[in-house]
């Protein structure tokens, strides 16, 4: 996918940039403009991309975020670009999904832009450098680090759904002591059979082991990084209510809601409905935002993120409306560029 990096403040290169980028496939315009930013980063025209809200910082569960606006994990999967994006106005970022191992992911073409509706489908399959190449990325950042940084982290693609527990439990142990919070992944639709972890039976299992292996490196690091959830738009009524027991029980920090979604209703346009993937941005603003209400009646006092469909202060504060703390963005940008994080923080 493509992230527009230009600030609208000068609309014109922005529009002209847009333009080409999207006669790129989105992978490709996505791997040159953060090149471009990287670039851009270290010269003079660093002014065009840095936004500075003016706003008072939350501080939840121990941790200071800037503002309320966190960049949502998939941007930046490797911690590849973390100079650049820890300047430009985010609140927190999340890095990653990152799995133990490198993996190329599902078959290209796997993300197709659906303009019309500011959307975006994507069957990456969490394509990553893996664990020990976005550890290095992190200790080498954590000097120049004035954003927190969460980690988000899934299981190759080859780890069968039994054995799911032993790869986030081997990431955990790697970036433990350098993330802010970690994020555990079980909502992806594209890598096979990952959301059945949020069966009660799985999840109960799957969340045990995952709890004490997090008990064990808080005492081995004297230190507490929060564990948070990602959770698929797309769970019944009784998943809602299992999920949400499961968090309590295994006293689980927050919870990201949501994940991207597969049912393809919500695309108005026919012709993409046959496309393998989850759908993101508009589309995805309703569904998501009605697991976020159900989330916050089961679970009144946990954090609560916000993700899918933010593209403005309007849909920002509609999630917050909904019960959530903090809100997470990533296509939106795609078709807003920059702007609109100084537009949703301000």
């Amino acid at each position: 996918m493509i992230l527009i990096f230009i600030n609208q403040e000068s609309k014109i290169l922005f529009n002209i940039y847009k333009k080409i980028a999207f006669n790129l496939p989105p992978e490709v315009a996505h791997d040159y403009t953060l090149k471009i930013a990287e670039v851009i980063y270290k010269s003079f025209l660093v002014k065009f991309l840095k936004s500075t809200p003016n706003i008072e910082p939350i501080n939840k569960l121990n941790i200071r975020f800037q503002n309320k606006l966190g960049l949502a994990a998939g941007f930046d999967k490797n911690g590849d670009y973390l100079n650049f994006i820890n300047n430009i106005g985010f609140g927190f970022i999340e890095i990653g999904t990152v799995t133990p191992y490198p993996q190329l992911g599902n078959k290209k073409p796997r993300v197709f832009r659906i303009a019309e509706q500011d959307a975006v489908i994507n069957h990456l399959g969490f394509n990553n450098k893996g664990i020990i190449h976005l550890k290095k990325n992190l200790i080498n950042f954590m000097d120049k680090k004035t954003t927190p940084i969460g980690v988000n982290i899934g299981k190759n693609a080859t780890t069968s759904i039994e054995n799911a527990h032993e790869d986030y439990i081997y990431c955990m142990e790697k970036i433990y002591e350098y993330a802010d919070y970690l994020t555990i992944n079980i909502s992806s639709p594209n890598t096979k059979e990952l959301r059945k972890l949020h069966h009660e039976d799985r999840l109960s299992t799957f969340l045990e082991k995952i709890k004490k292996s997090h008990e064990s490196l808080e005492k081995k690091h004297k230190k507490l990084t929060p564990l948070f959830l990602k959770i698929s738009p797309d769970i019944d009524q009784d998943d809602i209510a299992s999920v949400s027991s499961m968090i309590k029980q295994f006293d689980i920090h927050g919870v990201i809601a949501t994940n991207t979604t597969i049912d393809k209703e919500v695309i108005q346009n026919e012709i993409y409905r046959d496309y393998e993937g989850g759908v993101s941005g508009k589309p995805l603003f309703v569904k998501s935002n009605s697991i976020v209400k159900q989330m916050r009646e089961n679970l009144p006092d946990i954090l609560m993120i916000g993700c899918g469909g933010v593209n403005s202060k309007k849909t920002a504060q509609e999630k917050v409306n909904q019960g959530c703390d903090l809100v997470q963005i990533y296509t939106g940008l795609i078709y807003k560029g920059t702007k609109v994080i100084n537009e949703i923080t301000s």
